[in-house]
């Protein structure tokens, strides 16, 4: 085991949308990665590295699984012996539709991915962050943690239950882990063109972007980009005394 001179990051969902970003962001700043997400996940679309920059380092893994969560920190060990942040971005959405008529498989599915990931995501990274002195958790807690939305209850109350997740092991965990929330409102991402297809295929791009963004005074998606670097803020030296927060990241969806 050797230990890296660079500040080392897990990102989970690594291989689209938010996560694939924050690699990105992460990567620019200076971060080697171990880059997590389910097998047959196109990493081949991480950023590419120049010679002696950061690394990265992939490892397929389901997060609601506590030994796939060993093995993610074992390859963080073995390959940088260190961890300075863990950013739980993985996530699904799950079934869409009336809670009387939500299949009670698909709720188990979406709470397994959403929470429990998160928490064994967090139980795993601590013991390696503080055998170099702390670090930084960043949650995946969406807008919909803050808020609630009809028909889409399994989401809504997953990441209801990433805010608890956060504030609890925020105070637990001080001083010497940093534990916050990002909530980002819809963002262009396959999550929400997903959504499109499965239930407003009959409207234009335009359309469904102008329906799911009417509450947002921004009037428009987030950029994956933009939840990453929220994320890449709440990770640094410049957020040293932010721990506990919910952050949204939302274009005011939140803010009446």
């Amino acid at each position: 085991m050797k230990t890296a001179s660079r500040p080392v990051a897990i990102i989970t969902g690594a291989a689209r949308g938010i996560g694939l970003a924050a690699v990105g962001r992460f990567v620019e700043a200076g971060y080697d990665i171990v880059a997590v997400d389910l097998p047959g996940a196109p990493f081949e679309d991480l950023p590419t590295l120049t010679e002696g920059g950061p690394s990265i380092e992939t490892v397929n893994g389901d997060v609601s699984s506590d030994q796939d969560w060993a093995r993610v920190i074992s390859v963080c060990r073995d390959r940088f012996g260190r961890l300075d942040v863990l950013f739980n971005n993985a996530g699904i959405e799950g079934a869409l539709g009336s809670m009387l008529d939500y299949p009670l498989a698909e709720f188990d599915r979406v709470m397994a991915i959403n929470v429990r990931g998160v928490f064994l995501g967090m139980r795993h990274a601590v013991e390696l962050m503080r055998e170099t002195g702390g670090g930084s958790i960043i949650n995946n807690a969406s807008n919909m943690g803050v808020k609630g939305s009809a028909n889409i209850i399994g989401y809504s109350a997953s990441k209801h239950a990433v805010v608890g997740l956060t504030r609890s092991a925020a105070i637990e965990l001080a001083p010497t882990i940093r534990v916050n929330a990002v909530c980002p409102s819809p963002t262009n991402t396959r999550m929400m063109w997903d959504m499109h297809d499965r239930v407003a295929a009959d409207t234009t791009d335009d359309e469904f972007e102008r329906a799911f963004t009417a509450t947002t005074p921004m009037g428009r998606f987030a950029e994956a980009d933009e939840i990453a670097e929220a994320a890449l803020f709440l990770a640094g030296s410049g957020a040293s005394f932010i721990t506990g927060a919910i952050l949204p990241v939302d274009g005011g969806n939140t803010a009446g």
